[in-house]
């Protein structure tokens, strides 16, 4: 009778037992509650916007609403490997639903709040987005009026449209959702705000390793290491971006890969950082010189960090985005440097994963400031970039400024003007 049973009962795989034993929400960043209030912001939104099923595939988004986060989001990958998970929000049904392959399962059930986690496998007889688009079907929560991410890489270009195809063969109106998620990241919750004040720390922690390491004879990428090293033992995360360090002529370069470039006595570095804790990112950026500078190369770095001191005298939470700025350029036009600016301004900062820190708002004299103001919970960073006389090339200065509900402030501990090595 034993042996009948025991052929009768089905072996449990290794996978199968890790999968049911996994404790859920092991490793959150936040408490439920958090992810809670952010649900119900993003249903008001989606009714705001009429719609009624909401498809999040972006990182931040995914992340945003339950705490998922990975290493590899499938950007591009193979076709047989597409990017077609993602979180259904439904506008009148307090559940999500997680769609994700059999290879996330136990992330996605381990580090989220989401107790509704759908598996696709490749035993399947449809693509991924066709069997989404049945489960959605079998929830009763299609057809209706879809948001899809489109201002997100991904899912990819083919992947999108065929996802978009599959739903309106179910009676779907798909429209554009990137919005949703978007505007409520915007304004950060207290939360989200230390999370970036820590990232701060680390950004400090991150550029006082180029101070104590770079000199000449080093190379770009050896500099750049000892940064990543110091802030992971600080307890950071990998930045949305690589950092650049950049020297000699390549020091304008501002999006430039640190390289195996050896840095000479004399030359300039700009050395452009993030910290990062919890996804919520820090930017900071300072101008060193590989010896005593010209003088008149460090006047116009002296010139342009005294840029944060008019800054710090005059944000507060509501001050209009275009008074700011008018601020900003009437300072470099009385100390006679505007108009040697590489770019001054700013962006969103906060929820980021590779390959982008770079957040939705973004402030310069090429954007309509007309309607924007600095509301509290909103994070942005200020650059200050400046050409160098004597063709010594550009001066990076960057800090991040977080707005609360009664005061405004930079973060970061480390002087502003050149730090000469």
């Amino acid at each position: 009778m034993l042996r009948r049973i025991g052929k009768m009962r089905k072996a449990q795989s290794s996978r199968e037992i890790l999968v049911k034993s996994v404790a859920r929400a092991s490793e959150l960043p936040f408490p439920k509650w958090e992810f809670k209030a952010r649900l119900k912001n993003i249903r008001k939104e989606m009714a705001g916007e009429g719609i009624d099923l909401l498809f999040l595939s972006s990182p931040e988004s995914m992340f945003y609403v339950c705490g998922y986060r990975a290493e590899w989001y499938q950007g591009q990958s193979p076709v047989e490997w597409p990017p077609a998970s993602g979180i259904a929000v439904c506008a009148d049904d307090d559940r999500i639903i997680l769609f994700d392959i059999a290879d996330e399962e136990l992330m996605a059930k381990s580090e989220t709040v989401v107790p509704d986690v759908r598996v696709f496998t490749e035993e399947k007889s449809c693509s991924m987005t066709g069997w989404i688009v049945e489960q959605l079907r079998r929830e009763g929560w299609i057809p209706c009026v879809v948001g899809l991410e489109m201002w997100s890489y991904r899912p990819n270009r083919l992947t999108s449209e065929t996802f978009q195809r599959d739903l309106e063969k179910e009676g779907c109106r798909v429209v554009d959702g990137s919005w949703v998620v978007k505007t409520l990241r915007g304004v950060k919750s207290e939360a989200e705000l230390k999370c970036v004040e820590k990232a701060a720390e680390i950004a400090d922690v991150g550029m006082n390793a180029a101070i104590d390491f770079l000199r000449p004879g080093v190379t770009e990428l050896q500099v750049y290491g000892e940064i990543i090293r110091a802030m992971a033992d600080a307890g950071g995360e990998n930045p949305g971006i690589t950092i650049p360090v950049v020297s000699g002529t390549r020091c304008p370069r501002l999006h430039a890969l640190a390289s195996r470039k050896v840095i000479e006595r004399g030359e300039i570095v700009n050395v452009d950082v993030s910290g990062v804790f919890n996804r919520y990112h820090s930017n900071m950026a300072r101008t060193f010189s590989m010896g005593k500078p010209n003088q008149d190369v460090e006047r116009t770095v002296e010139l342009s960090a005294g840029s944060f001191e008019v800054i710090r005298n005059m944000i507060k939470p509501g001050l209009a985005v275009g008074e700011f700025m008018q601020v900003m350029k009437s300072y470099y036009e009385r100390v006679g440097i505007d108009n040697e600016k590489l770019w001054y301004g700013g962006y969103e900062l906060g929820l980021a994963f590779p390959p982008d820190w770079v957040g939705t708002f973004v402030y310069d004299f090429d954007v309509d400031l007309s309607r924007k103001r600095f509301l509290p919970g909103m994070v942005v960073n200020y650059e200050s970039n400046f050409f160098l006389p004597h063709k010594a090339g550009a001066s990076l200065l960057i800090n991040t400024i977080v707005f609360r509900s009664r005061q405004a402030k930079i973060l970061g501990r480390i002087e502003n003007n050149t730090i000469v090595v």
